[in-house]
């Protein structure tokens, strides 16, 4: 985990991995035990996400003819496997393997869900970008392998902007020629922190500072000076009429989507899960990494992480692990690809042409590379509203980016405070 995590939530990316999980795995599996005595089981038990379960199917056959051993999956909608996980693990029916969320994990282990991995070698977990691995972390022990990632990207309208600009002032540039009758160069939901956080954290904020490789509560950075410079940077897109107030707040995200798909939009700020929509709605679309801030640095967007953990209700903890180590291989995390479109964090992965000449998810995989996880802590639920009335307050003239920074510091930590015990 590191500093430029510490605020608030996709990457992807030379094939030929299967061999690693090879002569290791092959000696274990003759064995009818693991290397530190675990007795192999009759079978594994999963859940999945829901409707994924078949891009399961090709990497748990690999696994079942090397070890002999079953799996068998559930499918479970993931905003619903803690509260089952908490059910089943007392009446002894819950799985060895889940799949959640990375700002699920912190919570999860809090209540004795989710068991620390210590069995993945260096030579696995480096096959995946650092910031996918500090997703994966809490207090500093690795709760899971990560398996898809999704992080907001520069999306545009091929008939309006012939390419992506690199620099946001190039940007801008563009969007003051071609701004006017309705129709807007570039709109994003600035004041939503969710996507304030990539120029805040590119400026050099953060929320949470880190202690003993842990967020440290008690250290915010929201209205420092580098939070101060970016809120002031992201006003002037306001004052210069080229992103209207109109755009903000609960309806922000229906009016932005509406007007792109109106072909009104030139570009737009947001997700992978955008790119289904637009292109139904017969807009030809490209994609890329979010154009660098003024001073030179990435807009380092929030990531969102899904990874692999195993449940602390197992009791085939070892060979959990070599599961999730399994179907995370560059091989079957390519193979997850092609089933279900989730950009793998699997760094080989971003030269392999069924991503780099994929234009919607190399950009993903590529901003990815500059996008932090979002903390997961529960501390981090105290800081959107305060964060995003703040950008609120500055960009429709109410107070200046210090008063109003000051402010949202002052409500978050009293509301840390008075919900979680905090200092």
């Amino acid at each position: 985990m590191k500093k430029a995590l510490s605020v608030l939530m996709t990457s992807a990316l030379t094939v030929g991995m299967l061999a690693a999980c090879g002569p290791q795995d092959e000696e274990t599996s003759t064995s009818p035990a693991s290397g530190n005595g675990e007795e192999k089981p009759e079978k594994l038990v999963v859940w999945e996400d829901k409707d994924k379960g078949p891009a399961l199917d090709y990497a748990i056959k690999s696994f079942e003819k090397e070890h002999g051993i079953k799996v068998e999956y559930k499918e479970v909608e993931t905003t619903k496997i803690q509260e089952q996980l908490a059910l089943d693990g007392p009446a002894g029916t819950a799985p060895d393997v889940v799949t959640i969320p990375h700002d699920n994990i912190g919570p999860a282990v809090t209540k004795g869900l989710l068991t620390e991995l210590t069995t993945i070698s260096d030579e696995s977990t480096s096959r995946f970008s650092e910031s996918s691995l500090d997703a994966m972390t809490f207090d500093g022990k690795l709760y899971g392998l990560p398996k898809a990632t999704e992080t907001p990207v520069f999306i545009y309208n091929k008939a309006l902007m012939s390419e992506a600009p690199a620099t946001m002032d190039e940007l801008k540039t563009f969007a003051t020629d071609f701004t006017k009758g309705g129709n807007y160069g570039f709109l994003a939901l600035l004041d939503n922190y969710y996507f304030a956080h990539g120029f805040l954290n590119g400026y050099g904020s953060y929320v949470f500072g880190e202690k003993d490789g842990s967020f440290d509560t008690a250290d915010l950075g929201v209205n420092s000076a580098e939070a101060i410079e970016a809120v002031d940077y992201i006003s002037t897109w306001y004052k210069d009429k080229l992103l209207p107030n109109g755009i903000i707040g609960e309806n922000g995200g229906s009016a932005l989507d509406g007007l792109f798909n109106e072909g009104k939009v030139a570009s737009v700020m947001n997700g992978p899960w955008a790119f289904q929509g637009y292109t139904a709605a017969g807009i030809e679309i490209g994609a890329a990494p979010m154009p660098t801030l003024p001073n030179g640095e990435p807009v380092k967007t929030f990531m969102g992480v899904k990874g692999w953990n195993v449940t602390s209700f197992s009791t085939n903890k070892e060979w959990a692990e070599k599961f999730i180590d399994h179907i995370t291989s560059d091989e079957n995390a390519k193979k997850r690809f092609e089933l279900t479109q989730e950009i793998p964090p699997n760094t080989a992965l971003l030269e392999d042409p069924i991503i780099k000449d994929n234009e919607l998810a190399s950009a993903v995989a590529l901003q990815s590379q500059n996008a932090v996880p979002m903390p997961s802590i529960p501390e981090m639920s105290e800081v959107w509203a305060p964060m995003q009335s703040a950008i609120q307050t500055v960009i429709t003239g109410k107070a200046d980016s210090k008063k109003a920074l000051d402010q949202a510091r002052g409500t978050i930590e009293e509301n840390i405070k008075a919900n979680h015990g905090g200092k």
